[in-house]
């Protein structure tokens, strides 16, 4: 048996672990069951549930949450437009988002895949300082998709 101070009591029947708690105003919790003989501490059990609870929501508010960020183009996308767009996936980038490059064709605009593979290829280099490519750029119906994750 241990108390709350942590200073240990030795081996005592249950009847007398429990008198010594009630004593003392608080709870006999079995703190490692599986042990022979199991050890009990004499502790205030809600006071302990709420520090755990509060201490669990504490780590939930540091945790950072990987979000999936889109940024569209198209084969013939004009210098400003590509700038603008691979400007915004950087940012995502540098907050620590994955990015997904969609390519999108139109019409006859698919029978020259070659087009828009140079546009992602493109986009990857210049984002090679702060992401890696994590999927390769792959045709998906009339998309061509790769993800970027951050280094």
């Amino acid at each position: 048996m241990v108390t709350a101070d942590g200073e240990q009591l030795g081996v005592l029947p249950v009847e007398e672990a429990l008198a010594a708690a009630q004593e003392r105003g608080l709870d006999l919790v079995e703190v490692a069951p599986m042990a022979r003989p199991p050890v009990v501490k004499i502790m205030d059990y809600g006071k302990f549930k709420f520090e755990e609870q509060k201490a669990a929501r504490a780590a939930k508010k540091k945790q950072h949450v990987i979000h999936l960020k889109e940024v569209k183009f198209r084969p013939g996308v004009a210098d400003h437009d590509f700038e603008f767009k691979t400007r915004h996936a950087r940012e995502f980038l540098v907050e620590g988002n994955k990015v997904k490059v969609t390519m999108m064709f139109r019409g006859r605009q698919m029978a020259h895949p070659e087009l828009g593979r140079a546009v992602l290829d493109r986009v990857a280099t210049l984002l090679a300082d702060v992401g890696k490519v994590e999927q390769e750029a792959k045709q998906d119906g009339r998309n061509m998709i790769m993800v970027l994750a951050p280094k």
